[in-house]
Protein backbone atom coordinates (compact mmCIF):
# COMPACT_ATOMS: atom_id res chain seq x y z
CA UNK A 1 0.00 0.00 0.00
CA UNK A 2 1.14 3.72 -0.87
CA UNK A 3 2.61 5.36 1.90
CA UNK A 4 -0.52 7.83 2.58
CA UNK A 5 1.69 10.40 4.69
CA UNK A 6 4.28 11.04 1.51
CA UNK A 7 4.17 14.21 0.61
CA UNK A 8 4.22 14.45 -3.10
CA UNK A 9 7.19 15.30 -5.48
CA UNK A 10 4.89 16.27 -8.63
CA UNK A 11 8.12 15.54 -10.52
CA UNK A 12 7.10 14.69 -14.27
CA UNK A 13 6.10 10.93 -14.70
CA UNK A 14 5.64 9.22 -18.02
CA UNK A 15 1.88 8.25 -17.37
CA UNK A 16 -0.60 9.62 -15.42
CA UNK A 17 -4.05 7.76 -14.64
CA UNK A 18 -7.09 9.72 -13.25
CA UNK A 19 -8.87 7.15 -11.13
CA UNK A 20 -8.11 4.22 -9.29
CA UNK A 21 -11.29 1.62 -10.06
CA UNK A 22 -11.91 -0.98 -12.27
CA UNK A 23 -10.73 0.47 -15.05
CA UNK A 24 -7.73 2.60 -13.95
CA UNK A 25 -6.52 -0.46 -11.89
CA UNK A 26 -6.53 -2.82 -14.63
CA UNK A 27 -4.65 -0.52 -17.21
CA UNK A 28 -1.95 0.36 -14.64
CA UNK A 29 -1.30 -3.17 -13.97
CA UNK A 30 -0.96 -4.20 -17.36
CA UNK A 31 1.49 -0.56 -18.28
CA UNK A 32 3.57 -2.27 -15.35
CA UNK A 33 5.96 -3.98 -17.90
CA UNK A 34 6.49 -0.99 -19.80
CA UNK A 35 9.22 0.45 -16.89
CA UNK A 36 7.70 3.67 -17.24
CA UNK A 37 7.01 5.90 -14.42
CA UNK A 38 3.37 4.98 -13.82
CA UNK A 39 1.41 7.41 -11.03
CA UNK A 40 -2.50 7.08 -10.51
CA UNK A 41 -4.56 9.85 -8.78
CA UNK A 42 -7.35 8.96 -6.69
CA UNK A 43 -10.32 11.41 -5.42
CA UNK A 44 -11.03 8.77 -2.39
CA UNK A 45 -8.70 6.89 -0.31
CA UNK A 46 -8.12 3.23 0.38
CA UNK A 47 -10.53 1.35 2.51
CA UNK A 48 -10.09 -1.33 5.29
CA UNK A 49 -11.89 -4.40 5.34
CA UNK A 50 -11.89 -3.94 9.19
CA UNK A 51 -13.99 -0.52 8.94
CA UNK A 52 -16.59 -2.10 6.45
CA UNK A 53 -19.95 -2.09 7.88
CA UNK A 54 -20.41 -5.65 8.42
CA UNK A 55 -18.29 -5.41 11.37
CA UNK A 56 -20.24 -3.66 13.55
CA UNK A 57 -23.83 -3.75 15.05
CA UNK A 58 -25.43 -1.33 13.22
CA UNK A 59 -23.98 -2.47 9.57
CA UNK A 60 -27.75 -2.19 8.02
CA UNK A 61 -28.17 1.43 9.10
CA UNK A 62 -25.15 2.50 7.39
CA UNK A 63 -26.55 1.98 3.90
CA UNK A 64 -29.03 4.83 4.46
CA UNK A 65 -25.55 7.19 5.47
CA UNK A 66 -22.16 6.82 5.25
CA UNK A 67 -22.37 4.00 3.03
CA UNK A 68 -25.43 4.86 0.77
CA UNK A 69 -24.51 4.32 -2.73
CA UNK A 70 -25.80 7.62 -3.74
CA UNK A 71 -23.22 11.11 -3.38
CA UNK A 72 -25.76 12.94 -3.08
CA UNK A 73 -26.70 11.02 -0.22
CA UNK A 74 -23.58 9.59 1.38
CA UNK A 75 -22.21 13.20 0.82
CA UNK A 76 -18.62 12.42 1.97
CA UNK A 77 -15.72 14.68 1.88
CA UNK A 78 -14.29 12.64 -0.90
CA UNK A 79 -17.30 12.82 -2.97
CA UNK A 80 -18.94 15.35 -5.28
CA UNK A 81 -22.73 16.03 -6.03
CA UNK A 82 -24.62 15.23 -9.03
CA UNK A 83 -27.15 17.40 -10.39
CA UNK A 84 -30.01 14.60 -11.03
CA UNK A 85 -33.27 16.64 -10.78
CA UNK A 86 -33.72 16.21 -14.72
CA UNK A 87 -33.24 12.41 -14.82
CA UNK A 88 -35.75 9.41 -13.28
CA UNK A 89 -32.46 7.49 -12.89
CA UNK A 90 -30.37 8.52 -9.86
CA UNK A 91 -26.69 8.23 -10.70
CA UNK A 92 -24.65 5.92 -7.94
CA UNK A 93 -20.94 5.38 -7.73
CA UNK A 94 -18.14 5.48 -5.24
CA UNK A 95 -15.09 7.05 -4.29
CA UNK A 96 -11.98 4.86 -3.44
CA UNK A 97 -9.34 2.83 -4.60
CA UNK A 98 -11.24 -0.07 -5.65
CA UNK A 99 -14.19 2.44 -6.97
CA UNK A 100 -17.38 1.57 -7.31
CA UNK A 101 -16.08 -2.08 -6.97
CA UNK A 102 -15.95 -1.82 -3.24
CA UNK A 103 -20.08 -1.24 -3.76
CA UNK A 104 -20.87 -3.78 -6.56
CA UNK A 105 -22.79 -6.42 -6.35
CA UNK A 106 -20.19 -8.23 -8.53
CA UNK A 107 -22.33 -9.57 -10.96
CA UNK A 108 -20.03 -10.37 -13.60
CA UNK A 109 -21.64 -11.15 -17.34
CA UNK A 110 -19.28 -10.20 -20.10
CA UNK A 111 -21.26 -8.35 -23.46
CA UNK A 112 -22.20 -10.78 -25.99
CA UNK A 113 -20.89 -10.71 -29.53
CA UNK A 114 -24.26 -9.26 -30.58
CA UNK A 115 -23.88 -6.53 -28.65
CA UNK A 116 -21.28 -4.92 -30.12
CA UNK A 117 -22.61 -5.09 -34.20
CA UNK A 118 -26.23 -3.75 -33.49
CA UNK A 119 -26.09 -1.43 -36.11
CA UNK A 120 -25.34 -4.88 -38.76
CA UNK A 121 -27.75 -6.99 -36.99
CA UNK A 122 -30.58 -4.26 -36.01
CA UNK A 123 -30.12 -1.17 -37.89
CA UNK A 124 -29.58 0.86 -34.92
CA UNK A 125 -26.86 2.63 -33.54
CA UNK A 126 -23.36 2.30 -34.34
CA UNK A 127 -20.75 -0.99 -34.60
CA UNK A 128 -18.02 -0.84 -32.11
CA UNK A 129 -14.51 -0.64 -33.61
CA UNK A 130 -13.87 -3.85 -31.88
CA UNK A 131 -15.78 -7.17 -31.85
CA UNK A 132 -16.19 -10.07 -28.72
CA UNK A 133 -13.29 -11.73 -30.27
CA UNK A 134 -11.05 -9.08 -29.81
CA UNK A 135 -11.18 -8.97 -26.25
CA UNK A 136 -12.22 -12.25 -25.18
CA UNK A 137 -8.01 -13.44 -24.17
CA UNK A 138 -8.53 -10.24 -22.19
CA UNK A 139 -11.93 -11.53 -20.60
CA UNK A 140 -10.33 -14.43 -19.62
CA UNK A 141 -7.13 -12.63 -18.04
CA UNK A 142 -9.45 -10.27 -16.36
CA UNK A 143 -11.19 -13.32 -15.10
CA UNK A 144 -8.38 -14.92 -13.44
CA UNK A 145 -6.90 -11.84 -12.09
CA UNK A 146 -10.44 -10.88 -10.29
CA UNK A 147 -11.39 -14.34 -9.37
CA UNK A 148 -14.77 -14.84 -11.22
CA UNK A 149 -16.86 -17.58 -10.79
CA UNK A 150 -19.31 -19.27 -13.02
CA UNK A 151 -20.62 -22.27 -14.81
CA UNK A 152 -19.54 -23.18 -18.02
CA UNK A 153 -21.15 -24.23 -20.77
CA UNK A 154 -24.23 -21.13 -21.29
CA UNK A 155 -26.06 -21.80 -24.47
CA UNK A 156 -26.11 -17.45 -24.71
CA UNK A 157 -22.36 -17.15 -25.32
CA UNK A 158 -19.36 -18.74 -26.99
CA UNK A 159 -17.88 -21.30 -25.24
CA UNK A 160 -15.72 -20.10 -21.84
CA UNK A 161 -13.54 -21.08 -19.15
CA UNK A 162 -13.95 -19.66 -15.71
CA UNK A 163 -12.24 -19.71 -12.91
CA UNK A 164 -13.45 -21.25 -10.63
CA UNK A 165 -16.94 -23.31 -9.87
CA UNK A 166 -20.45 -21.23 -9.50
CA UNK A 167 -22.03 -19.63 -5.93
CA UNK A 168 -24.76 -22.15 -5.04
CA UNK A 169 -27.77 -20.68 -6.47
CA UNK A 170 -29.24 -21.69 -2.90
CA UNK A 171 -33.23 -21.87 -2.46
CA UNK A 172 -33.96 -18.40 -4.19
CA UNK A 173 -32.31 -20.05 -7.39
CA UNK A 174 -34.36 -23.18 -6.99
CA UNK A 175 -37.01 -21.90 -6.18
CA UNK A 176 -37.30 -19.37 -9.61
CA UNK A 177 -35.37 -22.15 -11.80
CA UNK A 178 -38.46 -24.03 -11.43
CA UNK A 179 -40.55 -20.84 -12.78
CA UNK A 180 -38.36 -20.65 -15.28
CA UNK A 181 -38.46 -24.06 -15.98
CA UNK A 182 -42.24 -24.78 -16.50
CA UNK A 183 -42.37 -21.46 -18.86
CA UNK A 184 -39.55 -23.00 -21.00
CA UNK A 185 -37.31 -20.44 -20.86
CA UNK A 186 -33.50 -19.78 -20.63
CA UNK A 187 -31.78 -19.45 -17.42
CA UNK A 188 -28.22 -19.94 -15.95
CA UNK A 189 -26.16 -18.92 -12.56
CA UNK A 190 -24.93 -16.03 -12.53
CA UNK A 191 -20.82 -15.39 -13.46
CA UNK A 192 -19.46 -13.53 -9.86
CA UNK A 193 -17.07 -12.03 -9.55
CA UNK A 194 -17.02 -13.42 -5.68
CA UNK A 195 -14.85 -16.70 -4.41
CA UNK A 196 -16.76 -19.85 -4.84
CA UNK A 197 -13.72 -21.71 -2.93
CA UNK A 198 -10.18 -20.23 -1.88
CA UNK A 199 -7.85 -18.55 -4.07
CA UNK A 200 -4.55 -17.17 -4.70
CA UNK A 201 -4.32 -16.00 -0.68
CA UNK A 202 -8.27 -15.14 -0.21
CA UNK A 203 -11.15 -17.22 1.14
CA UNK A 204 -14.42 -18.07 -0.44
CA UNK A 205 -17.55 -15.86 -0.05
CA UNK A 206 -19.26 -16.78 3.35
CA UNK A 207 -23.07 -16.37 2.21
CA UNK A 208 -23.03 -12.45 4.31
CA UNK A 209 -24.82 -11.11 2.06
CA UNK A 210 -24.38 -7.36 1.88
CA UNK A 211 -21.65 -7.19 -0.89
CA UNK A 212 -22.73 -3.75 -1.54
CA UNK A 213 -21.47 -2.37 1.31
CA UNK A 214 -17.77 -3.73 1.28
CA UNK A 215 -16.84 -7.44 1.38
CA UNK A 216 -14.73 -7.96 4.85
CA UNK A 217 -14.12 -11.39 3.65
CA UNK A 218 -12.12 -10.62 0.86
CA UNK A 219 -13.94 -13.00 -1.37
CA UNK A 220 -15.16 -10.14 -3.26
CA UNK A 221 -13.39 -9.25 -6.67
CA UNK A 222 -12.85 -5.35 -5.64
CA UNK A 223 -9.70 -3.94 -7.34
CA UNK A 224 -8.04 -3.11 -4.73
CA UNK A 225 -7.29 -6.50 -3.62
CA UNK A 226 -7.01 -7.89 -7.01
CA UNK A 227 -5.51 -5.76 -9.65
CA UNK A 228 -3.88 -3.19 -7.00
CA UNK A 229 -1.78 -4.78 -4.71
CA UNK A 230 0.34 -6.47 -7.65
CA UNK A 231 0.50 -2.72 -9.60
CA UNK A 232 1.65 -1.01 -6.29
CA UNK A 233 4.13 -4.55 -6.33
CA UNK A 234 5.64 -3.88 -9.69
CA UNK A 235 6.04 -0.12 -9.21
CA UNK A 236 3.10 2.13 -9.64
CA UNK A 237 2.28 5.16 -7.78
CA UNK A 238 -1.05 5.32 -6.35
CA UNK A 239 -1.56 8.72 -4.53
CA UNK A 240 -5.06 8.89 -2.81
CA UNK A 241 -7.20 12.03 -1.68
CA UNK A 242 -5.92 13.99 -4.96
CA UNK A 243 -9.30 15.84 -6.49
CA UNK A 244 -8.67 16.06 -10.16
CA UNK A 245 -10.27 19.55 -11.82
CA UNK A 246 -8.69 20.03 -15.22
CA UNK A 247 -6.19 18.57 -17.53
CA UNK A 248 -3.52 20.90 -19.11
CA UNK A 249 -2.88 21.50 -22.86
CA UNK A 250 0.85 22.96 -23.80
CA UNK A 251 1.00 25.23 -26.53
CA UNK A 252 0.77 21.79 -29.50
CA UNK A 253 -2.90 21.25 -27.95
CA UNK A 254 -1.33 17.76 -26.48
CA UNK A 255 -1.73 16.86 -22.59
CA UNK A 256 0.71 18.10 -20.28
CA UNK A 257 -0.46 17.21 -16.71
CA UNK A 258 -3.42 18.00 -14.22
CA UNK A 259 -4.07 20.43 -11.88
CA UNK A 260 -5.56 18.62 -8.86
CA UNK A 261 -5.85 19.46 -4.88
CA UNK A 262 -4.51 17.61 -2.51
CA UNK A 263 -5.67 16.55 0.95
CA UNK A 264 -5.39 19.58 2.52
CA UNK A 265 -7.16 21.80 -0.40
CA UNK A 266 -3.74 22.54 -2.08
CA UNK A 267 -3.94 23.36 -5.57
CA UNK A 268 -1.25 20.84 -7.28
CA UNK A 269 0.16 20.63 -11.00
CA UNK A 270 1.51 17.23 -11.68
CA UNK A 271 3.36 17.37 -15.15
CA UNK A 272 3.19 14.10 -17.48
CA UNK A 273 3.46 12.80 -21.01
CA UNK A 274 0.71 10.46 -21.14
CA UNK A 275 -3.09 11.15 -19.52
CA UNK A 276 -5.42 8.42 -18.82
CA UNK A 277 -8.91 8.88 -17.84
CA UNK A 278 -10.71 6.25 -15.96
CA UNK A 279 -13.23 8.34 -13.86
CA UNK A 280 -16.81 6.59 -14.92
CA UNK A 281 -19.11 7.93 -17.49
CA UNK A 282 -20.17 10.68 -15.23
CA UNK A 283 -16.14 11.66 -13.82
CA UNK A 284 -14.43 11.56 -17.13
CA UNK A 285 -16.82 13.96 -19.29
CA UNK A 286 -17.35 16.17 -16.09
CA UNK A 287 -13.42 16.86 -16.09
CA UNK A 288 -12.93 17.01 -19.87
CA UNK A 289 -15.67 19.65 -19.79
CA UNK A 290 -14.06 21.74 -17.29
CA UNK A 291 -10.51 21.13 -19.07
CA UNK A 292 -11.08 24.52 -21.13
CA UNK A 293 -8.49 26.15 -23.34
CA UNK A 294 -7.67 28.30 -25.91
CA UNK A 295 -7.35 25.34 -28.06
CA UNK A 296 -10.71 23.24 -26.67
CA UNK A 297 -12.55 26.17 -26.08
CA UNK A 298 -15.76 23.13 -25.45
CA UNK A 299 -13.41 21.49 -23.14
CA UNK A 300 -10.59 19.23 -24.12
CA UNK A 301 -10.87 16.16 -26.92
CA UNK A 302 -14.54 17.49 -27.13
CA UNK A 303 -14.10 19.00 -31.06
CA UNK A 304 -17.31 16.33 -31.62
CA UNK A 305 -19.14 18.05 -29.70
CA UNK A 306 -19.58 14.66 -28.25
CA UNK A 307 -17.76 14.93 -24.59
CA UNK A 308 -20.68 14.18 -22.33
CA UNK A 309 -23.73 13.08 -25.32
CA UNK A 310 -25.10 9.90 -25.45
CA UNK A 311 -25.02 8.71 -21.81
CA UNK A 312 -26.54 5.64 -21.40
CA UNK A 313 -27.82 3.62 -18.25
CA UNK A 314 -29.53 0.67 -18.18
CA UNK A 315 -32.88 0.92 -17.13
CA UNK A 316 -34.22 -1.58 -14.38
CA UNK A 317 -38.26 -2.45 -13.53
CA UNK A 318 -38.35 -4.88 -10.74
CA UNK A 319 -41.05 -8.07 -10.25
CA UNK A 320 -40.72 -8.76 -6.67
CA UNK A 321 -42.19 -12.14 -5.96
CA UNK A 322 -43.63 -13.13 -2.53
CA UNK A 323 -43.64 -16.78 -1.37
CA UNK A 324 -45.28 -18.63 1.22
CA UNK A 325 -41.93 -20.62 2.37
CA UNK A 326 -38.76 -19.08 3.48
CA UNK A 327 -36.05 -19.18 0.90
CA UNK A 328 -33.15 -17.51 3.09
CA UNK A 329 -32.80 -14.86 1.06
CA UNK A 330 -30.74 -12.48 3.46
CA UNK A 331 -28.26 -15.38 3.06
CA UNK A 332 -25.70 -15.30 -0.11
CA UNK A 333 -24.26 -12.84 -2.61
CA UNK A 334 -27.36 -10.35 -2.85
CA UNK A 335 -26.94 -9.43 -6.32
CA UNK A 336 -25.52 -13.16 -7.62
CA UNK A 337 -28.50 -15.78 -8.25
CA UNK A 338 -29.46 -17.14 -11.67
CA UNK A 339 -30.26 -14.74 -14.67
CA UNK A 340 -32.28 -15.36 -18.08
CA UNK A 341 -31.26 -14.48 -21.57
CA UNK A 342 -34.32 -15.88 -22.77
CA UNK A 343 -35.38 -11.89 -23.88
CA UNK A 344 -31.68 -10.32 -25.02
CA UNK A 345 -31.81 -10.19 -28.76
CA UNK A 346 -34.01 -8.61 -30.73
CA UNK A 347 -37.27 -9.90 -31.89
CA UNK A 348 -39.52 -6.83 -33.54
CA UNK A 349 -42.78 -8.54 -32.74
CA UNK A 350 -42.47 -7.47 -29.21
CA UNK A 351 -42.66 -3.49 -30.08
CA UNK A 352 -39.26 -2.54 -29.59
CA UNK A 353 -35.72 -3.32 -30.74
CA UNK A 354 -32.83 -5.07 -28.68
CA UNK A 355 -33.69 -6.78 -25.95
CA UNK A 356 -33.01 -7.29 -21.66
CA UNK A 357 -30.95 -9.84 -19.23
CA UNK A 358 -33.26 -10.88 -16.40
CA UNK A 359 -31.03 -10.95 -13.20
CA UNK A 360 -32.48 -12.93 -10.59
CA UNK A 361 -31.54 -11.57 -7.12
CA UNK A 362 -31.98 -12.03 -3.13
CA UNK A 363 -34.07 -10.56 -0.84
CA UNK A 364 -33.54 -7.26 1.08
CA UNK A 365 -30.32 -7.27 3.30
CA UNK A 366 -31.26 -8.03 6.50
CA UNK A 367 -34.37 -7.10 8.70
CA UNK A 368 -33.99 -3.22 9.04
CA UNK A 369 -34.01 -2.82 5.26
CA UNK A 370 -36.95 -5.24 5.12
CA UNK A 371 -38.51 -2.94 7.44
CA UNK A 372 -37.70 0.34 5.98
CA UNK A 373 -38.64 -0.87 2.18
CA UNK A 374 -42.16 -2.26 3.53
CA UNK A 375 -42.51 1.09 5.59
CA UNK A 376 -41.97 2.76 2.55
CA UNK A 377 -43.47 0.76 -0.19
CA UNK A 378 -46.63 0.87 2.51
CA UNK A 379 -46.56 -3.42 2.28
CA UNK A 380 -45.39 -3.07 6.45
CA UNK A 381 -47.84 -0.71 8.82
CA UNK A 382 -45.99 0.69 11.46
CA UNK A 383 -47.46 -0.23 14.76
CA UNK A 384 -50.07 -2.32 15.24
CA UNK A 385 -49.52 -5.49 12.42
CA UNK A 386 -46.01 -4.53 12.09
CA UNK A 387 -44.60 -7.55 13.44
CA UNK A 388 -46.70 -9.91 11.24
CA UNK A 389 -46.47 -8.20 8.36
CA UNK A 390 -42.68 -8.45 8.63
CA UNK A 391 -42.97 -12.03 8.94
CA UNK A 392 -44.56 -12.05 6.11
CA UNK A 393 -41.87 -10.91 3.83
CA UNK A 394 -38.46 -10.78 5.86
CA UNK A 395 -36.64 -13.88 3.61
CA UNK A 396 -40.09 -14.55 1.55
CA UNK A 397 -39.10 -12.36 -1.27
CA UNK A 398 -36.92 -12.76 -4.39
CA UNK A 399 -36.35 -10.08 -7.05
CA UNK A 400 -36.61 -10.65 -10.79
CA UNK A 401 -34.99 -7.29 -12.54
CA UNK A 402 -35.29 -6.58 -16.36
CA UNK A 403 -31.86 -4.75 -16.82
CA UNK A 404 -32.90 -2.90 -20.26
CA UNK A 405 -30.51 -2.38 -23.24
CA UNK A 406 -30.46 1.73 -23.26
CA UNK A 407 -29.86 3.00 -27.05
CA UNK A 408 -27.51 6.09 -27.12
CA UNK A 409 -28.97 9.35 -27.45
CA UNK A 410 -27.29 12.65 -27.75
CA UNK A 411 -29.89 14.63 -25.97
CA UNK A 412 -29.34 11.92 -23.13
CA UNK A 413 -25.89 13.73 -21.63
CA UNK A 414 -23.66 15.06 -18.94
CA UNK A 415 -23.04 19.01 -18.60
CA UNK A 416 -21.80 21.34 -15.82
CA UNK A 417 -23.53 22.53 -13.82
CA UNK A 418 -23.35 26.36 -13.93
CA UNK A 419 -24.19 26.65 -10.08
CA UNK A 420 -23.53 23.76 -7.88
CA UNK A 421 -20.02 22.78 -6.98
CA UNK A 422 -18.40 20.34 -4.88
CA UNK A 423 -16.22 21.12 -2.21
CA UNK A 424 -13.14 22.51 -3.52
CA UNK A 425 -15.07 24.60 -5.79
CA UNK A 426 -15.00 22.37 -9.00
CA UNK A 427 -18.33 22.28 -11.03
CA UNK A 428 -20.49 19.47 -10.59
CA UNK A 429 -21.77 17.60 -13.06
CA UNK A 430 -25.39 17.85 -14.10
CA UNK A 431 -27.29 14.96 -15.77
CA UNK A 432 -30.28 14.99 -18.32
CA UNK A 433 -31.69 12.01 -19.26
CA UNK A 434 -35.06 10.90 -20.64
CA UNK A 435 -36.25 7.20 -21.08
CA UNK A 436 -36.92 6.86 -25.22
CA UNK A 437 -40.33 5.18 -26.34
CA UNK A 438 -38.07 1.86 -26.88
CA UNK A 439 -37.17 2.05 -23.34
CA UNK A 440 -40.26 2.58 -22.04
CA UNK A 441 -41.87 -0.65 -24.42
CA UNK A 442 -38.80 -2.75 -23.21
CA UNK A 443 -39.16 -1.83 -19.43
CA UNK A 444 -43.03 -3.16 -19.49
CA UNK A 445 -42.32 -6.15 -21.22
CA UNK A 446 -39.68 -6.58 -19.32
CA UNK A 447 -41.90 -6.36 -15.95
CA UNK A 448 -44.83 -8.32 -16.93
CA UNK A 449 -42.09 -11.09 -17.86
CA UNK A 450 -41.38 -10.82 -14.44
CA UNK A 451 -44.45 -11.08 -13.05
CA UNK A 452 -45.17 -14.45 -15.37
CA UNK A 453 -41.75 -16.21 -13.79
CA UNK A 454 -42.56 -15.18 -10.17
CA UNK A 455 -46.14 -16.73 -10.87
CA UNK A 456 -44.76 -19.84 -12.31
CA UNK A 457 -42.43 -20.04 -10.11
CA UNK A 458 -45.21 -20.13 -6.72
CA UNK A 459 -45.03 -16.44 -5.55
CA UNK A 460 -48.15 -15.60 -3.77
CA UNK A 461 -48.33 -11.82 -3.82
CA UNK A 462 -46.03 -9.36 -6.60
CA UNK A 463 -44.77 -6.53 -6.08
CA UNK A 464 -44.33 -4.63 -9.01
CA UNK A 465 -41.64 -1.74 -9.21
CA UNK A 466 -42.11 -0.17 -13.13
CA UNK A 467 -38.63 1.65 -12.91
CA UNK A 468 -35.92 1.93 -9.91
CA UNK A 469 -35.08 5.11 -9.63
CA UNK A 470 -31.88 4.43 -7.70
CA UNK A 471 -30.47 2.20 -10.78
CA UNK A 472 -28.01 4.50 -12.28
CA UNK A 473 -24.80 2.32 -11.33
CA UNK A 474 -24.09 1.75 -15.50
CA UNK A 475 -22.52 5.09 -16.38
CA UNK A 476 -21.43 4.62 -20.29
CA UNK A 477 -20.78 6.03 -23.61
CA UNK A 478 -20.43 9.75 -23.07
CA UNK A 479 -16.82 9.86 -24.54
CA UNK A 480 -17.72 6.78 -26.99
CA UNK A 481 -15.42 4.94 -29.56
CA UNK A 482 -15.24 5.04 -33.10
CA UNK A 483 -13.07 5.17 -36.57
CA UNK A 484 -14.85 8.50 -36.97
CA UNK A 485 -13.82 11.96 -35.54
CA UNK A 486 -17.18 13.74 -36.21
CA UNK A 487 -18.94 11.07 -34.50
CA UNK A 488 -16.94 9.50 -31.66
CA UNK A 489 -14.29 11.06 -29.13
CA UNK A 490 -11.70 7.94 -28.85
CA UNK A 491 -10.36 5.91 -31.50
CA UNK A 492 -10.86 2.17 -31.40
CA UNK A 493 -7.98 1.68 -29.05
CA UNK A 494 -9.08 4.79 -26.37
CA UNK A 495 -6.75 7.54 -27.94
CA UNK A 496 -8.99 11.08 -28.39
CA UNK A 497 -8.89 11.73 -32.14
CA UNK A 498 -7.90 14.92 -31.02
CA UNK A 499 -5.12 14.89 -28.30
CA UNK A 500 -3.22 12.24 -29.07
CA UNK A 501 -1.57 11.65 -25.63
CA UNK A 502 -4.60 11.30 -24.45
CA UNK A 503 -6.54 8.16 -23.49
CA UNK A 504 -9.82 7.01 -22.01
CA UNK A 505 -10.61 3.28 -20.28
CA UNK A 506 -14.07 3.07 -18.75
CA UNK A 507 -17.39 3.00 -19.42
CA UNK A 508 -17.44 6.10 -21.41
CA UNK A 509 -15.86 4.85 -24.23
CA UNK A 510 -18.94 2.38 -24.51
CA UNK A 511 -20.61 2.39 -28.01
CA UNK A 512 -23.93 0.90 -27.01
CA UNK A 513 -24.85 -0.31 -23.60
CA UNK A 514 -25.98 -3.99 -24.25
CA UNK A 515 -28.09 -5.22 -21.36
CA UNK A 516 -25.84 -6.55 -18.71
CA UNK A 517 -23.90 -5.38 -16.10
CA UNK A 518 -20.22 -3.96 -17.74
CA UNK A 519 -17.73 -4.11 -15.52
CA UNK A 520 -16.09 -7.27 -16.78
CA UNK A 521 -16.38 -5.45 -20.51
CA UNK A 522 -14.69 -2.07 -19.30
CA UNK A 523 -11.95 -4.34 -17.74
CA UNK A 524 -11.41 -6.61 -20.75
CA UNK A 525 -11.30 -2.87 -22.69
CA UNK A 526 -8.73 -1.39 -20.16
CA UNK A 527 -6.23 -4.84 -20.95
CA UNK A 528 -6.87 -4.45 -24.59
CA UNK A 529 -5.90 -0.44 -24.69
CA UNK A 530 -2.66 -1.20 -22.78
CA UNK A 531 -1.65 -3.55 -25.00
CA UNK A 532 -2.36 -1.33 -27.97
CA UNK A 533 -0.89 1.07 -25.77
CA UNK A 534 2.53 -1.13 -25.24
CA UNK A 535 2.38 -2.03 -29.07
CA UNK A 536 2.51 1.77 -30.20
CA UNK A 537 5.11 3.52 -27.94
CA UNK A 538 7.34 4.31 -30.47
CA UNK A 539 4.90 6.02 -32.55
CA UNK A 540 2.21 6.70 -29.79
CA UNK A 541 2.29 10.65 -30.90
CA UNK A 542 1.64 9.97 -34.88
CA UNK A 543 -1.59 11.02 -36.76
Amino acid sequence: MADKGASPSNDPVDVLIIGAGASGAAIAWSLTETRMRILCLEQGDWMSSSHYPTTRNNWEAQQFGAHHVDPNVRALDVDYPVNGTDSPIDVLNFNAVGGSTIAYAAHFPRLHPSDFRVKTLDGVADDWPVTYDDLEPYFVQNDRIMGVSGLPGDPMYPPKQLPLPPIPIGLVGETVARGFDRLGWHWWPSDSAILSQPYEGRDKCLNLNPCMTGCSQGAKGSVDITYWPEALRAGVELRTRCRVREVTVNDDGMADGVVYYDADGRECFQKAEVVIMACNGVGTPRILLNSKSKQFPDGLANRSGLVGKNLMFHPVAVATGVFEERLDTHKGPQGCCILSKEFYETDLERGFVRGYNMQVTRGAAGPLATAMKGLAGGTIPWGPGHHEQFDRYFDHTVQCLAVCEDLPEECNQVTLDPELKDSSGIPAPKVTYRLSENSRKMLAHGLERGKEVMRAAGAVEIIETPLLRVGGWHLLGTARMGADPERSVVNGWGRSHDVKNLFIVDGSIFVTAGGVNPTSTIQALALYIGDKIKANLANLFDD
